[in-house]
């Protein structure tokens, strides 16, 4: 008996290997222009108050964290037209660096985003669409400040299974901001009022410094520092001229008592 020829297949030649753009195409890609600013209204009172959390948070965390003011956040690599700008928002796990735009497909979602809420804002309707995008960008803890909210100025959104969900404000950790082991606390400023700041003590008695307070204490200590050295060299200098007035009063004693 002869051996049965195995059964051979037809298979259809290789497609050649084409590098990518060699074909002819109806028209060229049109490629996603991510904006990098808009002009948008602020007051100066909102201006000072997001720059000023901003340096405080960028003095604190700069060393392990990225940290951004009113740049945009996209979370959609498809379209531009899915963005934030926070007022500030931190980025943990490596030092910090300048940017123009943040895309989350990059970089990772921000941990934190803060909102000021400003004049120019166009209520709550506006916030909860807002929110509904921070949501969406994964950002994980979202602090809403309202320096005219007397009853309410903090409010905080944690992410949870997929939700952005509230603290209520009987929460007793409701300033606690998680991202950070801080807290949050409101301090009157002298000229701009009701200021967004962060402490490492739940009263809020322990504030992270501003840039400008930072300044000031270093300035008071480096003072501090130059008057106990000169009140050590005047110390030293009585100490030295009584023991040279002892001295003086041995040689004077011990003279008169060698004999002649």
């Amino acid at each position: 008996m002869s051996a049965v020829e195995p059964e051979m297949t037809a298979r259809p030649p290789a497609a050649p290997h084409r590098r990518l753009g060699a074909h002819v195409y109806r028209r060229p890609p049109e490629p996603v222009i991510f904006p990098e600013a808009e002009e948008v209204p602020e007051t100066n009172r909102h201006l000072e108050l997001r720059t000023a959390l901003y340096l405080i948070l960028k003095r604190e965390l700069a060393h392990g964290a990225t940290l951004g003011s009113d740049q945009f956040v996209y979370w959609d690599p498809t379209t531009p037209r899915k963005r934030l700008a926070p007022d500030a928002f931190v980025r943990l796990g490596a030092p910090h660096r300048t940017f123009r735009t943040w895309k989350t497909w990059l970089h990772g979602a921000p941990d934190l985003g803060v909102e000021i809420v400003s004049e120019s804002d166009e209520g709550e309707p506006a916030w909860e669409e807002k929110l509904e995008r921070y949501r969406a960008a994964g950002i994980r803890e979202v602090v809403r400040f309202d320096p005219d909210d007397g009853a309410r100025p903090i409010r905080v959104w944690d992410a949870l299974d997929g939700d952005l969900v509230e603290r209520s404000p009987d929460d007793p950790d409701l300033c606690a901001c998680e991202t950070l082991g801080l807290w949050w606390t409101v301090v009157e400023d002298p000229s701009v009022g009701p200021m967004l700041r962060l402490a490492r003590d739940r009263e809020g008695r322990e504030l992270l410094p501003t840039p400008d307070e930072a300044a000031a204490k270093e300035r008071e200590a480096a003072a501090k520092a130059r008057e106990a050295e000169a009140e050590a060299r005047e110390a030293n200098r009585k100490l030295q001229a009584e023991l040279d007035a002892l001295r003086a009063e041995l040689a004077q004693a011990t003279g008169k008592q060698t004999p002649r």
